[in-house]
Protein backbone atom coordinates (compact mmCIF):
# COMPACT_ATOMS: atom_id res chain seq x y z
CA UNK A 1 0.00 0.00 0.00
CA UNK A 2 1.27 3.53 -0.76
CA UNK A 3 2.13 5.84 2.12
CA UNK A 4 -0.23 8.72 2.91
CA UNK A 5 1.73 11.50 1.17
CA UNK A 6 -0.78 14.12 2.30
CA UNK A 7 0.04 13.41 5.95
CA UNK A 8 3.68 12.29 5.85
CA UNK A 9 6.70 14.37 4.92
CA UNK A 10 9.14 13.02 2.34
CA UNK A 11 11.80 12.15 4.90
CA UNK A 12 9.20 10.22 6.91
CA UNK A 13 8.10 8.23 3.84
CA UNK A 14 11.74 7.55 3.06
CA UNK A 15 12.44 6.33 6.60
CA UNK A 16 9.56 3.85 6.43
CA UNK A 17 10.44 2.63 2.93
CA UNK A 18 14.10 2.17 3.84
CA UNK A 19 13.19 -0.46 6.44
CA UNK A 20 12.68 -2.94 3.61
CA UNK A 21 15.01 -1.64 0.90
CA UNK A 22 17.21 -4.21 -0.86
CA UNK A 23 20.45 -5.31 0.74
CA UNK A 24 23.63 -5.38 -1.37
CA UNK A 25 23.20 -9.15 -1.73
CA UNK A 26 19.64 -8.69 -2.98
CA UNK A 27 20.83 -6.04 -5.44
CA UNK A 28 23.18 -8.62 -6.96
CA UNK A 29 20.22 -10.90 -7.70
CA UNK A 30 17.93 -8.03 -8.71
CA UNK A 31 20.38 -6.70 -11.32
CA UNK A 32 21.84 -10.04 -12.37
CA UNK A 33 25.34 -9.05 -11.25
CA UNK A 34 28.37 -11.14 -10.42
CA UNK A 35 29.50 -10.77 -6.80
CA UNK A 36 32.70 -8.94 -7.73
CA UNK A 37 30.72 -6.36 -9.76
CA UNK A 38 29.23 -4.71 -6.69
CA UNK A 39 31.50 -2.45 -4.64
CA UNK A 40 30.31 -2.30 -0.98
CA UNK A 41 29.49 1.08 0.52
CA UNK A 42 26.90 0.71 3.28
CA UNK A 43 23.35 0.91 1.94
CA UNK A 44 24.52 2.57 -1.29
CA UNK A 45 27.00 0.30 -3.07
CA UNK A 46 28.68 1.20 -6.33
CA UNK A 47 28.49 -0.90 -9.47
CA UNK A 48 31.82 -1.66 -11.14
CA UNK A 49 31.25 -0.11 -14.55
CA UNK A 50 34.27 -1.59 -16.31
CA UNK A 51 33.60 -5.16 -15.16
CA UNK A 52 29.90 -5.12 -16.04
CA UNK A 53 30.47 -3.56 -19.46
CA UNK A 54 33.14 -6.12 -20.31
CA UNK A 55 30.88 -9.02 -19.34
CA UNK A 56 27.76 -7.59 -21.01
CA UNK A 57 29.38 -6.00 -24.08
CA UNK A 58 27.52 -8.29 -26.50
CA UNK A 59 24.14 -8.03 -24.73
CA UNK A 60 21.43 -6.10 -26.55
CA UNK A 61 20.53 -2.72 -25.05
CA UNK A 62 17.17 -2.15 -23.40
CA UNK A 63 14.73 0.66 -24.23
CA UNK A 64 16.14 4.16 -23.63
CA UNK A 65 13.69 6.64 -22.06
CA UNK A 66 14.50 10.30 -21.36
CA UNK A 67 12.49 12.56 -19.02
CA UNK A 68 12.23 16.32 -19.59
CA UNK A 69 9.63 19.01 -18.86
CA UNK A 70 7.89 22.23 -19.77
CA UNK A 71 9.60 25.51 -18.85
CA UNK A 72 10.08 25.50 -15.04
CA UNK A 73 8.16 27.76 -12.68
CA UNK A 74 8.36 28.22 -8.88
CA UNK A 75 5.35 25.88 -8.68
CA UNK A 76 7.44 22.95 -9.91
CA UNK A 77 6.94 20.34 -12.60
CA UNK A 78 8.26 17.25 -10.82
CA UNK A 79 10.71 15.69 -13.29
CA UNK A 80 12.46 13.58 -10.68
CA UNK A 81 9.13 12.64 -9.10
CA UNK A 82 7.86 11.61 -12.55
CA UNK A 83 11.08 9.67 -13.21
CA UNK A 84 10.62 7.69 -9.99
CA UNK A 85 6.89 7.26 -10.68
CA UNK A 86 7.47 5.96 -14.20
CA UNK A 87 9.97 3.41 -12.91
CA UNK A 88 7.46 2.33 -10.26
CA UNK A 89 4.66 2.08 -12.84
CA UNK A 90 6.80 -0.05 -15.14
CA UNK A 91 7.71 -2.17 -12.13
CA UNK A 92 4.01 -2.69 -11.37
CA UNK A 93 3.64 -3.92 -14.95
CA UNK A 94 6.27 -6.56 -14.21
CA UNK A 95 9.01 -4.97 -16.30
CA UNK A 96 12.75 -5.13 -15.62
CA UNK A 97 13.24 -1.39 -15.14
CA UNK A 98 15.89 0.89 -13.71
CA UNK A 99 17.13 4.41 -14.20
CA UNK A 100 19.61 7.11 -13.40
CA UNK A 101 19.35 10.61 -11.95
CA UNK A 102 21.90 13.25 -11.03
CA UNK A 103 23.50 13.59 -7.62
CA UNK A 104 22.13 16.60 -5.71
CA UNK A 105 24.39 19.43 -4.57
CA UNK A 106 24.60 20.46 -0.94
CA UNK A 107 23.85 24.03 -2.00
CA UNK A 108 20.21 23.48 -3.03
CA UNK A 109 19.72 20.75 -0.41
CA UNK A 110 20.56 23.16 2.39
CA UNK A 111 18.84 26.09 0.70
CA UNK A 112 15.42 26.48 -0.93
CA UNK A 113 15.16 23.83 -3.65
CA UNK A 114 15.72 20.72 -1.54
CA UNK A 115 17.50 17.50 -2.41
CA UNK A 116 15.74 16.62 -5.72
CA UNK A 117 14.95 13.09 -4.54
CA UNK A 118 11.41 13.17 -5.95
CA UNK A 119 8.48 13.29 -3.57
CA UNK A 120 5.58 11.50 -1.94
CA UNK A 121 5.36 7.88 -3.09
CA UNK A 122 7.68 8.57 -6.03
CA UNK A 123 10.85 9.06 -4.05
CA UNK A 124 14.47 7.89 -4.17
CA UNK A 125 15.88 6.13 -1.12
CA UNK A 126 17.94 6.09 1.03
CA UNK A 127 17.08 9.77 1.12
CA UNK A 128 19.58 10.87 3.78
CA UNK A 129 22.58 9.30 2.05
CA UNK A 130 21.39 10.59 -1.34
CA UNK A 131 21.03 14.13 0.00
CA UNK A 132 24.20 14.28 2.11
CA UNK A 133 27.16 13.27 -0.02
CA UNK A 134 26.30 9.71 -1.04
CA UNK A 135 29.53 7.80 -1.83
CA UNK A 136 31.67 10.89 -2.14
CA UNK A 137 31.76 11.75 -5.86
CA UNK A 138 31.24 15.47 -5.25
CA UNK A 139 33.90 15.45 -2.53
CA UNK A 140 36.36 13.74 -4.90
CA UNK A 141 35.59 16.29 -7.60
CA UNK A 142 36.10 19.16 -5.14
CA UNK A 143 39.47 17.76 -4.11
CA UNK A 144 40.61 17.23 -7.70
CA UNK A 145 39.40 20.67 -8.82
CA UNK A 146 40.90 22.54 -5.86
CA UNK A 147 44.17 20.64 -6.28
CA UNK A 148 44.46 22.26 -9.72
CA UNK A 149 44.05 25.66 -8.06
CA UNK A 150 46.62 24.78 -5.42
CA UNK A 151 49.03 23.84 -8.21
CA UNK A 152 48.32 27.06 -10.09
CA UNK A 153 48.79 29.40 -7.12
CA UNK A 154 51.89 27.59 -5.90
CA UNK A 155 53.43 27.74 -9.38
CA UNK A 156 52.71 31.46 -9.64
CA UNK A 157 54.28 32.03 -6.21
CA UNK A 158 57.44 30.12 -7.12
CA UNK A 159 57.77 31.79 -10.53
CA UNK A 160 57.46 35.18 -8.82
CA UNK A 161 60.06 34.37 -6.16
CA UNK A 162 62.68 32.45 -8.20
CA UNK A 163 64.68 33.10 -11.36
CA UNK A 164 64.75 30.70 -14.32
CA UNK A 165 67.92 28.95 -13.15
CA UNK A 166 66.45 28.18 -9.73
CA UNK A 167 63.22 26.97 -11.33
CA UNK A 168 65.21 24.70 -13.64
CA UNK A 169 67.08 23.21 -10.65
CA UNK A 170 63.65 22.22 -9.30
CA UNK A 171 62.58 20.68 -12.59
CA UNK A 172 60.28 23.55 -13.58
CA UNK A 173 60.10 25.83 -16.57
CA UNK A 174 58.53 29.26 -16.40
CA UNK A 175 54.89 29.23 -17.55
CA UNK A 176 54.59 33.03 -17.23
CA UNK A 177 50.96 32.86 -16.08
CA UNK A 178 48.90 36.03 -16.38
CA UNK A 179 47.34 36.63 -12.96
CA UNK A 180 44.62 38.75 -14.60
CA UNK A 181 43.60 35.97 -16.99
CA UNK A 182 42.85 32.98 -14.76
CA UNK A 183 40.00 30.79 -15.99
CA UNK A 184 39.40 28.54 -12.98
CA UNK A 185 38.43 29.36 -9.43
CA UNK A 186 37.88 27.33 -6.30
CA UNK A 187 34.74 25.27 -5.59
CA UNK A 188 32.71 24.20 -2.58
CA UNK A 189 29.36 22.42 -2.32
CA UNK A 190 27.29 25.14 -0.68
CA UNK A 191 25.56 28.25 -1.95
CA UNK A 192 28.03 30.80 -0.55
CA UNK A 193 27.56 34.14 -2.26
CA UNK A 194 30.19 35.74 -0.02
CA UNK A 195 32.91 33.73 -1.77
CA UNK A 196 31.97 34.59 -5.35
CA UNK A 197 34.80 37.12 -5.59
CA UNK A 198 37.81 37.30 -3.27
CA UNK A 199 41.49 38.15 -2.87
CA UNK A 200 43.88 35.30 -2.00
CA UNK A 201 47.56 35.26 -1.07
CA UNK A 202 47.38 38.00 1.55
CA UNK A 203 50.42 38.06 3.83
CA UNK A 204 54.05 37.58 2.88
CA UNK A 205 55.95 35.96 0.01
CA UNK A 206 55.42 32.50 1.52
CA UNK A 207 51.65 32.88 1.67
CA UNK A 208 50.90 32.17 -1.98
CA UNK A 209 50.56 34.53 -4.92
CA UNK A 210 48.48 37.66 -4.26
CA UNK A 211 45.65 37.68 -6.80
CA UNK A 212 41.94 38.09 -7.33
CA UNK A 213 40.09 34.78 -7.32
CA UNK A 214 36.57 33.33 -7.15
CA UNK A 215 34.56 30.38 -5.91
CA UNK A 216 31.83 28.43 -7.66
CA UNK A 217 29.50 25.71 -6.44
CA UNK A 218 30.94 22.21 -6.85
CA UNK A 219 28.49 21.03 -9.51
CA UNK A 220 29.49 23.95 -11.76
CA UNK A 221 33.03 22.55 -12.01
CA UNK A 222 34.25 21.47 -15.42
CA UNK A 223 35.33 18.24 -13.72
CA UNK A 224 31.69 17.42 -12.99
CA UNK A 225 30.82 18.10 -16.63
CA UNK A 226 33.68 15.81 -17.69
CA UNK A 227 32.37 13.00 -15.46
CA UNK A 228 28.98 13.31 -17.14
CA UNK A 229 30.35 12.94 -20.68
CA UNK A 230 33.35 10.61 -20.16
CA UNK A 231 32.91 7.17 -21.72
CA UNK A 232 35.37 5.34 -19.48
CA UNK A 233 38.46 5.84 -17.31
CA UNK A 234 40.92 6.49 -20.19
CA UNK A 235 38.56 9.12 -21.61
CA UNK A 236 38.22 10.73 -18.17
CA UNK A 237 42.02 10.82 -17.75
CA UNK A 238 42.54 12.38 -21.18
CA UNK A 239 39.91 15.08 -20.65
CA UNK A 240 41.30 16.04 -17.23
CA UNK A 241 44.67 16.80 -18.82
CA UNK A 242 43.15 19.34 -21.22
CA UNK A 243 41.40 21.62 -18.73
CA UNK A 244 42.43 25.24 -19.25
CA UNK A 245 43.31 26.64 -15.82
CA UNK A 246 44.64 30.03 -16.95
CA UNK A 247 46.42 31.82 -19.80
CA UNK A 248 50.01 33.04 -20.05
CA UNK A 249 50.98 36.61 -20.87
CA UNK A 250 50.92 35.79 -24.59
CA UNK A 251 47.30 34.68 -24.29
CA UNK A 252 48.15 30.99 -24.69
CA UNK A 253 46.32 28.40 -22.56
CA UNK A 254 47.91 26.90 -19.45
CA UNK A 255 46.43 23.45 -18.82
CA UNK A 256 46.39 21.01 -15.95
CA UNK A 257 48.95 18.98 -17.92
CA UNK A 258 51.24 22.03 -18.04
CA UNK A 259 50.97 22.22 -14.25
CA UNK A 260 51.64 18.45 -14.04
CA UNK A 261 48.64 18.02 -11.78
CA UNK A 262 46.33 16.10 -14.16
CA UNK A 263 47.47 12.64 -13.02
CA UNK A 264 46.89 13.44 -9.35
CA UNK A 265 43.47 14.86 -10.22
CA UNK A 266 42.57 11.59 -11.91
CA UNK A 267 43.78 9.71 -8.83
CA UNK A 268 41.25 11.64 -6.73
CA UNK A 269 38.50 10.90 -9.26
CA UNK A 270 39.36 7.28 -10.11
CA UNK A 271 36.37 5.86 -8.22
CA UNK A 272 33.85 8.38 -9.51
CA UNK A 273 33.36 6.45 -12.76
CA UNK A 274 31.39 3.79 -10.86
CA UNK A 275 27.71 4.78 -10.44
CA UNK A 276 26.11 4.56 -7.01
CA UNK A 277 23.09 2.29 -6.58
CA UNK A 278 19.91 3.49 -4.86
CA UNK A 279 16.24 2.65 -5.47
CA UNK A 280 12.68 3.98 -5.48
CA UNK A 281 10.41 3.54 -2.47
CA UNK A 282 8.99 0.55 -4.39
CA UNK A 283 12.55 -0.78 -4.79
CA UNK A 284 13.22 -0.37 -8.49
CA UNK A 285 17.02 0.12 -8.81
CA UNK A 286 18.23 3.59 -9.76
CA UNK A 287 21.78 4.78 -10.35
CA UNK A 288 22.94 8.16 -9.14
CA UNK A 289 25.84 9.51 -11.15
CA UNK A 290 27.19 12.99 -11.94
CA UNK A 291 25.35 16.25 -11.31
CA UNK A 292 26.52 19.04 -13.61
CA UNK A 293 24.84 22.43 -13.97
CA UNK A 294 22.11 22.35 -16.63
CA UNK A 295 22.28 26.01 -17.65
CA UNK A 296 26.06 26.19 -18.22
CA UNK A 297 27.05 22.53 -18.63
CA UNK A 298 25.26 19.44 -19.92
CA UNK A 299 22.81 18.97 -17.04
CA UNK A 300 22.46 15.20 -17.45
CA UNK A 301 23.20 12.08 -15.50
CA UNK A 302 26.24 10.37 -16.96
CA UNK A 303 26.82 8.57 -20.24
CA UNK A 304 28.50 5.84 -18.17
CA UNK A 305 25.35 5.22 -16.09
CA UNK A 306 23.13 5.16 -19.19
CA UNK A 307 25.41 2.67 -20.93
CA UNK A 308 25.36 0.53 -17.80
CA UNK A 309 21.59 0.76 -17.33
CA UNK A 310 20.87 -0.17 -20.93
CA UNK A 311 22.81 -3.42 -20.41
CA UNK A 312 21.14 -4.26 -17.09
CA UNK A 313 17.52 -3.18 -17.64
CA UNK A 314 14.87 -3.79 -20.31
CA UNK A 315 13.70 -0.20 -19.71
CA UNK A 316 16.26 2.42 -18.66
CA UNK A 317 14.94 5.84 -17.59
CA UNK A 318 17.28 8.86 -17.53
CA UNK A 319 16.50 12.44 -16.52
CA UNK A 320 17.58 15.72 -18.15
CA UNK A 321 17.91 18.97 -16.22
CA UNK A 322 15.42 21.81 -16.68
CA UNK A 323 13.00 22.07 -19.60
CA UNK A 324 13.09 20.60 -23.10
CA UNK A 325 14.62 23.80 -24.52
CA UNK A 326 17.72 23.23 -22.36
CA UNK A 327 17.78 19.70 -20.93
CA UNK A 328 16.34 17.83 -23.89
CA UNK A 329 18.22 19.98 -26.42
CA UNK A 330 21.52 19.08 -24.75
CA UNK A 331 20.50 15.41 -24.41
CA UNK A 332 19.52 15.38 -28.09
CA UNK A 333 22.42 17.26 -29.66
CA UNK A 334 25.27 16.71 -27.22
CA UNK A 335 24.84 13.69 -24.94
CA UNK A 336 23.44 11.34 -27.58
CA UNK A 337 26.02 12.51 -30.12
CA UNK A 338 28.86 11.80 -27.68
CA UNK A 339 27.46 8.46 -26.48
CA UNK A 340 26.17 7.18 -29.81
CA UNK A 341 22.98 6.07 -28.02
CA UNK A 342 19.54 6.61 -29.54
CA UNK A 343 16.50 7.17 -27.31
CA UNK A 344 13.21 5.38 -27.85
CA UNK A 345 10.98 7.97 -26.22
CA UNK A 346 11.04 11.28 -24.36
CA UNK A 347 8.62 11.94 -21.50
CA UNK A 348 7.59 15.60 -21.22
CA UNK A 349 6.39 16.42 -17.69
CA UNK A 350 3.80 19.15 -17.09
CA UNK A 351 1.58 20.26 -14.24
CA UNK A 352 -1.69 22.15 -14.36
CA UNK A 353 -0.36 24.72 -11.88
CA UNK A 354 2.78 25.46 -13.92
CA UNK A 355 0.73 25.77 -17.11
CA UNK A 356 -1.50 28.32 -15.39
CA UNK A 357 1.55 30.47 -14.67
CA UNK A 358 2.60 30.25 -18.33
CA UNK A 359 -0.95 31.27 -19.20
CA UNK A 360 -0.58 34.56 -17.34
CA UNK A 361 -1.26 33.52 -13.75
CA UNK A 362 -0.03 35.78 -10.94
CA UNK A 363 3.53 35.73 -9.63
CA UNK A 364 4.26 33.22 -6.88
CA UNK A 365 6.44 34.49 -4.03
CA UNK A 366 8.15 31.90 -1.78
CA UNK A 367 6.86 32.08 1.78
CA UNK A 368 3.55 33.70 0.81
CA UNK A 369 0.19 31.97 0.21
CA UNK A 370 -0.32 30.62 -3.32
CA UNK A 371 -2.83 32.79 -5.23
CA UNK A 372 -6.25 31.20 -5.60
CA UNK A 373 -5.88 30.93 -9.39
CA UNK A 374 -3.59 27.94 -8.75
CA UNK A 375 -5.91 26.06 -6.40
CA UNK A 376 -9.26 26.67 -8.16
CA UNK A 377 -10.38 25.62 -11.61
CA UNK A 378 -9.37 28.10 -14.32
CA UNK A 379 -9.56 26.57 -17.79
CA UNK A 380 -8.65 29.84 -19.48
CA UNK A 381 -5.24 30.05 -17.82
CA UNK A 382 -4.61 26.34 -18.48
CA UNK A 383 -5.46 26.62 -22.17
CA UNK A 384 -3.27 29.69 -22.66
CA UNK A 385 -0.39 28.07 -20.76
CA UNK A 386 -0.59 24.98 -22.96
CA UNK A 387 1.11 27.03 -25.68
CA UNK A 388 4.38 26.37 -23.81
CA UNK A 389 3.60 22.65 -23.70
CA UNK A 390 2.81 22.49 -27.42
CA UNK A 391 5.95 24.43 -28.31
CA UNK A 392 8.12 21.94 -26.41
CA UNK A 393 6.24 18.93 -27.81
CA UNK A 394 7.20 20.25 -31.23
CA UNK A 395 10.83 20.67 -30.13
CA UNK A 396 10.99 17.00 -29.12
CA UNK A 397 9.30 15.92 -32.37
CA UNK A 398 12.09 17.62 -34.37
CA UNK A 399 14.45 14.92 -33.07
CA UNK A 400 12.31 12.21 -34.64
CA UNK A 401 10.77 11.19 -31.31
CA UNK A 402 7.05 11.28 -30.64
CA UNK A 403 6.90 12.35 -26.97
CA UNK A 404 4.71 11.12 -24.15
CA UNK A 405 3.28 13.93 -22.03
CA UNK A 406 3.15 13.08 -18.33
CA UNK A 407 0.50 15.23 -16.64
CA UNK A 408 1.86 15.16 -13.11
CA UNK A 409 -1.32 15.30 -11.06
CA UNK A 410 -1.63 17.64 -8.07
CA UNK A 411 -4.45 17.25 -5.55
CA UNK A 412 -6.00 20.63 -6.44
CA UNK A 413 -6.28 19.78 -10.17
CA UNK A 414 -9.81 19.31 -11.47
CA UNK A 415 -10.89 16.62 -13.92
CA UNK A 416 -11.78 19.30 -16.48
CA UNK A 417 -8.30 20.86 -16.25
CA UNK A 418 -6.58 17.49 -16.62
CA UNK A 419 -8.78 16.55 -19.57
CA UNK A 420 -8.00 19.86 -21.28
CA UNK A 421 -4.22 19.35 -21.01
CA UNK A 422 -4.53 15.79 -22.29
CA UNK A 423 -6.64 16.92 -25.23
CA UNK A 424 -4.20 19.68 -26.21
CA UNK A 425 -1.22 17.31 -25.98
CA UNK A 426 -2.89 14.67 -28.13
CA UNK A 427 -3.95 17.26 -30.70
CA UNK A 428 -0.27 18.27 -30.91
CA UNK A 429 0.62 14.68 -31.85
CA UNK A 430 1.83 13.36 -28.50
CA UNK A 431 0.60 10.55 -26.33
CA UNK A 432 -0.58 11.86 -22.96
CA UNK A 433 -1.22 10.27 -19.58
CA UNK A 434 -2.41 11.61 -16.23
CA UNK A 435 -0.15 10.22 -13.50
CA UNK A 436 -0.76 10.22 -9.74
CA UNK A 437 2.57 8.68 -8.75
CA UNK A 438 3.07 11.24 -5.95
CA UNK A 439 -0.08 10.08 -4.18
CA UNK A 440 -0.28 6.43 -5.25
CA UNK A 441 3.18 5.34 -6.41
CA UNK A 442 3.33 2.75 -9.17
CA UNK A 443 -0.42 2.12 -9.08
CA UNK A 444 -0.97 5.77 -9.88
CA UNK A 445 1.52 5.66 -12.78
CA UNK A 446 0.08 2.70 -14.72
CA UNK A 447 -1.45 4.91 -17.42
CA UNK A 448 1.91 6.61 -17.89
CA UNK A 449 3.79 3.28 -17.94
CA UNK A 450 1.41 1.89 -20.57
CA UNK A 451 1.82 4.98 -22.75
CA UNK A 452 5.61 4.73 -22.55
CA UNK A 453 5.67 1.00 -23.33
CA UNK A 454 3.38 1.63 -26.28
CA UNK A 455 5.64 4.44 -27.55
CA UNK A 456 8.71 2.22 -27.21
CA UNK A 457 7.23 -0.14 -29.83
CA UNK A 458 7.51 2.54 -32.50
CA UNK A 459 10.50 2.93 -34.80
CA UNK A 460 12.32 6.22 -34.12
CA UNK A 461 14.03 8.17 -36.90
CA UNK A 462 16.35 9.95 -34.48
CA UNK A 463 18.36 12.81 -35.96
CA UNK A 464 20.35 15.70 -34.51
CA UNK A 465 19.27 19.30 -35.08
CA UNK A 466 22.55 20.24 -36.79
CA UNK A 467 25.62 18.48 -38.18
CA UNK A 468 28.85 18.68 -36.20
CA UNK A 469 30.47 20.39 -39.20
CA UNK A 470 28.15 23.41 -38.90
CA UNK A 471 30.00 26.57 -37.73
CA UNK A 472 29.33 27.78 -34.19
CA UNK A 473 27.32 30.89 -35.07
CA UNK A 474 25.06 28.92 -37.41
CA UNK A 475 24.47 26.30 -34.72
CA UNK A 476 23.49 28.97 -32.21
CA UNK A 477 21.16 30.62 -34.71
CA UNK A 478 19.48 27.28 -35.45
CA UNK A 479 19.02 26.46 -31.75
CA UNK A 480 17.63 29.96 -31.09
CA UNK A 481 15.12 29.74 -33.93
CA UNK A 482 14.13 26.06 -33.87
CA UNK A 483 14.21 25.40 -30.12
CA UNK A 484 13.64 28.74 -28.36
CA UNK A 485 11.43 30.35 -31.01
CA UNK A 486 13.62 33.46 -31.47
CA UNK A 487 13.73 35.53 -34.65
CA UNK A 488 17.53 35.38 -34.67
CA UNK A 489 20.69 36.06 -32.66
CA UNK A 490 22.50 39.30 -31.81
CA UNK A 491 26.20 38.85 -31.01
CA UNK A 492 28.07 41.27 -28.77
CA UNK A 493 31.42 42.29 -30.36
CA UNK A 494 33.54 40.29 -27.90
CA UNK A 495 31.37 37.19 -28.37
CA UNK A 496 31.44 37.44 -32.17
CA UNK A 497 35.20 37.91 -32.16
CA UNK A 498 35.62 34.76 -30.09
CA UNK A 499 33.16 32.82 -32.26
CA UNK A 500 35.06 33.73 -35.43
CA UNK A 501 38.31 32.58 -33.80
CA UNK A 502 36.79 29.24 -32.78
CA UNK A 503 35.29 28.71 -36.24
CA UNK A 504 38.67 29.33 -37.90
CA UNK A 505 40.64 26.97 -35.62
CA UNK A 506 40.31 23.23 -36.46
CA UNK A 507 41.15 22.44 -32.82
CA UNK A 508 37.59 23.39 -31.84
CA UNK A 509 35.85 21.60 -34.70
CA UNK A 510 34.52 18.76 -32.52
CA UNK A 511 33.65 20.88 -29.48
CA UNK A 512 30.02 20.64 -28.40
CA UNK A 513 27.78 23.71 -28.36
CA UNK A 514 26.57 24.12 -24.77
CA UNK A 515 24.09 26.97 -24.62
CA UNK A 516 24.00 29.10 -21.46
CA UNK A 517 20.57 30.57 -20.81
CA UNK A 518 18.05 30.99 -18.03
CA UNK A 519 15.91 27.91 -17.45
CA UNK A 520 12.90 29.99 -16.40
CA UNK A 521 11.95 31.17 -19.89
CA UNK A 522 12.29 30.19 -23.53
CA UNK A 523 14.04 33.55 -23.86
CA UNK A 524 17.11 34.98 -22.11
CA UNK A 525 14.80 36.92 -19.75
CA UNK A 526 13.59 34.77 -16.78
CA UNK A 527 10.51 36.93 -16.25
CA UNK A 528 8.98 36.13 -19.65
CA UNK A 529 6.69 33.07 -19.56
CA UNK A 530 4.68 31.18 -22.15
CA UNK A 531 5.82 31.32 -25.79
CA UNK A 532 6.92 34.88 -26.58
CA UNK A 533 7.06 36.15 -30.17
CA UNK A 534 9.15 38.77 -31.93
CA UNK A 535 12.38 38.60 -29.94
CA UNK A 536 16.07 37.95 -30.59
CA UNK A 537 18.62 36.08 -28.49
CA UNK A 538 21.59 38.20 -27.33
CA UNK A 539 24.93 36.40 -26.96
CA UNK A 540 27.33 38.39 -24.77
CA UNK A 541 30.28 35.99 -24.48
CA UNK A 542 31.53 32.46 -25.23
CA UNK A 543 33.15 30.36 -22.50
CA UNK A 544 35.52 27.47 -23.19
CA UNK A 545 35.67 24.14 -21.31
CA UNK A 546 38.80 22.60 -22.84
CA UNK A 547 38.62 19.21 -21.10
CA UNK A 548 34.89 18.70 -21.51
CA UNK A 549 35.26 20.08 -25.05
CA UNK A 550 32.41 22.57 -24.70
CA UNK A 551 31.97 25.99 -26.29
CA UNK A 552 29.39 27.82 -24.17
CA UNK A 553 27.64 30.81 -25.82
CA UNK A 554 26.19 32.94 -23.02
CA UNK A 555 22.77 34.57 -23.30
CA UNK A 556 22.58 36.73 -20.19
CA UNK A 557 24.49 36.56 -16.92
CA UNK A 558 24.87 33.20 -15.18
CA UNK A 559 26.46 32.96 -11.73
CA UNK A 560 28.45 29.80 -10.93
CA UNK A 561 27.83 30.38 -7.22
CA UNK A 562 24.18 30.59 -6.13
CA UNK A 563 23.23 32.48 -3.00
CA UNK A 564 21.57 31.18 0.16
CA UNK A 565 18.11 32.62 0.77
CA UNK A 566 16.68 34.11 3.95
CA UNK A 567 14.68 30.98 4.83
CA UNK A 568 16.97 28.07 3.89
CA UNK A 569 16.24 24.40 4.47
CA UNK A 570 19.07 23.99 6.96
CA UNK A 571 16.92 25.81 9.53
CA UNK A 572 14.64 22.75 9.64
CA UNK A 573 17.15 19.90 9.24
CA UNK A 574 18.25 18.09 12.40
CA UNK A 575 19.16 14.70 13.82
CA UNK A 576 17.16 12.58 16.26
CA UNK A 577 19.92 11.96 18.81
CA UNK A 578 18.24 8.77 20.06
CA UNK A 579 18.02 7.05 16.66
CA UNK A 580 20.47 8.98 14.47
CA UNK A 581 17.67 9.64 11.97
CA UNK A 582 18.08 12.85 9.95
CA UNK A 583 14.86 14.85 9.93
CA UNK A 584 13.60 17.75 7.84
CA UNK A 585 15.02 16.81 4.42
CA UNK A 586 12.74 17.41 1.46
Amino acid sequence: MPFDATQMKDWQIAAEAEKNMPTPEEYIDLLGLEKNELIPFGRTPRVDFLKVMERAKDKEDGKYIEVTAITPTPLGEGKTTATMGLMEGLGKRGQNVGGCIRQPSGGPTMNIKGSAAGGGNALLIPMTEFSLGLTGDINDIMNAHNLAMVALNARMQHEYNYDDATLAERGLKRLDIDSKNVEMGWIMDFAAQGLRNMIIGLGGSKDGFLMQSKTGIAVSSELMAILAVAKDLPDLRDRLSKIVVAYNKKGEPVTTADLEVDGAMCAWMRNTINPTLCCTVEHQPCFVHAGPFANIAIGQSSIIADRLGLKLFDYHVTESGFAADIGFEKFWNVKCRLSGLKPNVSVLVATVRALKMHGGGPTVVPGRPIPEEYVKENLGLVEKGCENLVHLINVVKKSGIMPVVCINRFFTDTEAELALVKKVAEQAGARAAVSDHWGSGGEGALELADAVMDACKEEVDFKHLYPLEMPLRQRVDMIAREVYGADGVDWAPVAEEKAKKFEADPFYADFSTMMVKTHLSLTHDPTIKGVPKGWRLPIRDVLVYGGAKFLCPMAGAISLMPGTGSNPAYRRIDVDTQTGQVTGLF
